[in-house]
């Protein structure tokens, strides 16, 4: 179901909405374009360019095998989008029905549950995610699957909370009455009003995936090379900070604004949502 005009309009219209939006739909374009045209080759080396400063050949320089900045900012920004966008899907999916599930059954159900979540939350998100990563090893699929078993905790008791306040509405009842499965009460009635919370926590946990695997790649843990990623970049750059600074500024400028713009995005959301918020 796709939202009135006159709600996106209330959204857009506050300043944080449209700052964020704007370096979000940046950031987007750059990974898009990443994916299909970059000046260079991202992972040619060239020797005889090394450590370039930036000029009209090379616009952000060249890196320390003489690689475009600029052309590996590009490809990076698609590997740490895609794989931030899929963590965030996996993770609210996979949450969001176990959650669902838990709170609407309740009983022992809910207890079993939660005492797994309980479990798993018992680790911090990003050492949960380097164990996985231990497991999977460092791809791309490895990372996402990390993360996102890392997320999917908060997600799933989020959207637990919600129902809990949900099962016990009359609608609800009314569907049993009716002769309704739980399931498909739970899918048509109970699911769709936990939109909101879910659509505000996607948000900020796309930008919780995007700074761990910025992480990760830091480490040495996520895309291995030669395929570039921010927090890669930012890695790489340590060693030639005083030589090439333009290394660690590039990249790290572009985690922190596309951190900026989702943080702006998610915020607006969650303004948006909170009838409290609505005179505001």
């Amino acid at each position: 179901m796709s939202a009135p005009p006159g709600s996106l309009r209330l959204l857009f219209s506050r300043p944080n909405a449209i700052v964020g939006s704007s370096l979000l739909l940046l950031m987007i374009a750059a990974a898009l374009l990443g994916n299909i045209y970059t000046p260079y080759d991202p992972i040619i080396i060239d020797l005889n360019s090394r450590l370039a400063a930036p000029s009209a050949l090379h616009w952000l320089g060249t890196d320390e095998w003489g690689r475009d900045v600029l052309s590996r900012l590009l490809f990076g920004a698609g590997v740490s989008v895609t794989i931030s966008l899929c963590t965030a899907v996996c993770a609210v999916a996979g949450g969001a029905l176990v959650g669902a599930t838990s709170g609407f059954l309740g009983g022992w159900t809910d207890r079993i549950v939660m005492a797994i979540l309980n479990a798993l939350q018992a680790f911090p998100s990003l050492i949960m995610a380097l164990g996985m990563i231990a497991v999977f090893g460092p791809s791309r699929y490895g990372v996402v699957a990390a993360l996102s078993l890392a997320y999917l905790p908060s997600v799933a008791r989020i959207v637990r909370s919600s129902v809990l306040s949900l099962r016990e509405k009359e609608y609800i009842e009314a569907s049993r009455v009716m002769g309704n499965s739980e399931l498909f009460t739970m899918l048509r009635h109970v699911l769709p009003n936990c939109i909101a919370p879910i659509i505000v926590l996607a948000t900020a946990l796309f930008g919780w995936a995007l700074l761990a695997e910025s992480s990760l790649s830091f480490l040495g843990l996520g895309v291995p090379p030669p395929a570039s990623s921010w927090g890669g970049m930012l890695s790489d750059s340590r060693n030639y900070f005083a030589q090439a600074p333009w290394l660690a500024i590039v990249p790290g400028i572009s985690i922190s604004m596309s951190l900026l713009g989702i943080n702006l995005f998610g915020d607006a959301l969650r303004d948006h949502f909170d009838p409290r918020m609505k005179n505001l």
